[in-house]
């Protein structure tokens, strides 16, 4: 459908704006990883490894039901409503784990803490791509995706500085205070999509569309979108596995908990340099390579740091480790949103992330068997280096779409 270009002031806006709530959802995805050790230790929470895990999977089984939500509503809410509303939710979320009193309503708050990031997620990429003209779309989604970094980076250095000697619960209101500030000037200055304010925004998929997958599964389209979804699940099953059991995974290695917390840092600077840099890389020679040895780059340094490297060695393949495993992920989304039409933008990028839940919902499982098995602390290490390789040979696999778009049916669409 054609839309206006958006202006150069417009983008700046929605980038601002847009990595501000990725930051509020990449600090609430990684503080839980970083208070784990935590909640183990107090005694009123009474938690154990096993029920840990459990809470780590029903952030993602939430964020799998909003991006369902996401994928099924996204054009007859548009993105803005959809975006406010799912930050508000992730908020609430937040304020309440800070002042759960047990672990079963902390859990039930990080389930509807998931619901909200899984809304806000894809329609936030699927939002910075329908306002970034075509030349800078991979590069905005990497910039705006960088403010998920930040704030996911902030979530272990908070925790270096409050956990040694103060409660848990801090890290948690820390988590629910700025959408105060960001959500009145998301309701006061963002635009919508011109994709969706074209439609007015446009009724919702029909029972004949399945919630929107048809189109996705259509001939010239279904096999790029079920490697998409491969893709996430490997991806997310990284980004939830590790950013979990990071901080553990390195104290059972021998480290101190503010060690543990610095190396998990050093991480997320590399999934900020990663998101950023491969972005406009991306734009440049293609995103279909800049996934692929973003992924084994991620896949390569866990197996170098089986073999417990010097320290200094340590932090750096720390710093790849994030550029690879976690960056990686962010890039399959601007994979996502850029090979598909506009029309089905928002529905690809919905439905590629709830079903990569399912390996967000085995991360942090997988990870509390291994650590309750008695193994060796390197197999942690070698089970998450799997599906690093296998993103990437999935992502070197990805066809071209072949499909009519919606807006003139006898105009077949190519991406590459």
């Amino acid at each position: 459908m054609p839309t206006a270009p958006p202006t150069r002031a417009t983008e700046r806006l929605v980038l601002v704006l847009s990595a501000g709530f990725a930051a509020l959802e990449g600090y609430d995805l990684a503080c839980y990883g970083v208070t784990v050790p935590s909640l183990l230790a107090d005694p009123a929470v009474d938690a154990d490894k096993a029920s840990a895990g459990t809470v780590g999977s029903l952030v993602a089984i939430g964020m799998l039901v909003g991006a369902a939500i996401c994928a099924a509503t996204i054009r007859r809410a548009g993105s803005r409503r959809l975006l406010i509303g799912g930050a508000a939710l992730f908020s609430l979320g937040m304020f309440v784990c800070a002042i759960a009193p047990g672990f079963a309503l902390f859990g039930a708050a990080r389930f509807g803490v998931g619901v909200g990031l899984g809304i806000v997620l894809p329609t936030v990429t699927a939002y910075v791509a329908d306002l970034s003209a075509p030349g800078r779309r991979a590069r905005n989604v990497g910039i705006m995706m960088s403010g998920y970094a930040a704030g996911a980076l902030l979530a272990p250095l908070l925790g270096a500085a409050l956990l040694t000697g103060g409660s848990w619960r801090w890290i948690y209101v820390i988590g629910a205070a700025p959408a105060l500030v960001l959500l009145p000037l998301a309701i006061r200055l963002l635009p919508e999509s011109p994709v969706h304010a074209a439609d007015g925004p446009a009724p919702g998929p029909g029972r004949g569309e399945l919630f929107g997958l048809r189109p996705l599964l259509a001939p010239g389209v279904r096999g790029a979108t079920l490697l998409f979804w491969a893709m996430s699940f490997c991806g997310l099953l990284l980004v939830f596995g590790i950013s979990t059991w990071l901080p553990t995974i390195m104290q059972t290695a021998g480290y101190s908990l503010g060690s543990s917390l610095l190396q998990t840092a050093a991480m997320w600077v590399g999934a900020g340099v990663g998101m950023v840099l491969g972005g406009k890389i991306a734009d440049r020679v293609g995103i279909k390579p800049v996934v692929a040895v973003a992924f084994l780059a991620g896949a390569a340094s866990l197996l170098v740091m089986s073999a417990r490297p010097a320290l200094g060695l340590l932090f750096l393949l720390m710093f790849v480790s994030g550029l690879g495993l976690i960056g990686s992920q962010v890039l399959t989304n601007a994979y996502i949103v850029g090979h598909h039409p506009p029309e089905l933008r928002g529905r690809a990028i919905g439905w590629a992330l709830s079903i990569g839940r399912l390996g967000a919902i085995a991360g942090p499982l997988l990870g509390a068997a291994i650590l309750s098995s008695g193994l060796g602390v390197a197999w942690n290490f070698y089970l998450f280096a799997v599906p690093g390789v296998l993103g990437a040979l999935l992502a070197a696999a990805v066809p071209a779409i072949r499909s009519r778009s919606t807006a003139d049916p006898d105009t077949p669409r190519v991406t590459a």
